[in-house]
């Protein structure tokens, strides 16, 4: 069985990890180090290889330090490009070109974000268990069959975030990003609506907005619409 662990989710910091019993790898590295390693309980060893989805602070602040560390991190070349990552640990991965490590195979796939090729992640291991990690993303192009998991950013509500700009509480700049940028409720509901859901075992929503989000609401909506066990990452 798939355990996702969030440890961090919002757009001060991320990372989370994924364990099927046989290969334990960390996604995303936006915490310092000395946090990463304390959230781990001490347990930096036992993380097989890292991906990392972009180079923006939150999702990157320690890669450097997670090389240093002897462990394999897995991203795109714009990424490493943008981070000055290089030695043997740092491996480059195209968009729709699998790889495997350990117990897991994974497809990197596109995603749309304000950074130099931006990643989501396939992951599907020996059991043939599957999880789809999404996020920084306004959109995702693709349709999947047989996943398990699914852990998708779900960021803000239009509606909330037009009353936030109508109150002057966020400026019209932060709002053409995020439309640009991230991924809503409304685009993650019409998402899973095109997906096949029938084998989902849990949802995870991610990346929620301090301002621009209802972490309740969302979770309730989503689960009328699949009727699958939903969590909210950093609830």
């Amino acid at each position: 069985m798939i355990n996702f662990t969030p440890y961090a989710s919002s757009s001060k910091a991320n990372m989370y990890t994924v364990d099927d019993g046989k290969t334990k790898l960390l996604i995303e590295m936006g915490l310092p180090i000395k946090e990463i390693k304390r959230e781990l309980g001490f347990g930096l060893s036992e993380i097989s290889f890292a991906l990392l989805t972009h180079s923006h602070n939150d999702h990157c602040k320690a890669a450097k330090d997670i090389i240093k560390a002897g462990i394999d991190v897995y991203t795109s070349q714009g990424t490493i490009d943008a981070l000055g990552l290089s030695g043997h640990r740092v491996h480059a991965v195209e968009s729709k070109k699998q790889f495997k490590v350990g117990s897991w195979t994974v497809l990197p796939l596109e995603s749309q974000h304000d950074a130099p090729e931006p990643l989501c992640f396939l992951l599907a291991n020996s059991a043939g268990e599957k999880l789809l990690f999404a996020t920084d993303t306004y959109y995702l192009r693709y349709k999947f069959v047989g996943l398990n998991v699914i852990a998708i950013e779900c960021n803000y509500s239009l509606d909330i975030l037009r009353a936030n700009v109508d109150s002057g509480t966020v400026p019209l700049t932060l709002k053409n990003r995020l439309l640009n940028s991230h991924f809503s409720l409304d685009n993650v509901k019409e998402f899973l609506k095109a997906n096949d859901l029938s084998k989902v075992q849990e949802i995870w929503l991610l990346h929620l907005s301090d301002g621009n989000s209802d972490a309740e609401r969302f979770k309730r909506e989503i689960q009328e619409l699949t009727g699958k066990v939903v969590f909210v990452a950093g609830e």
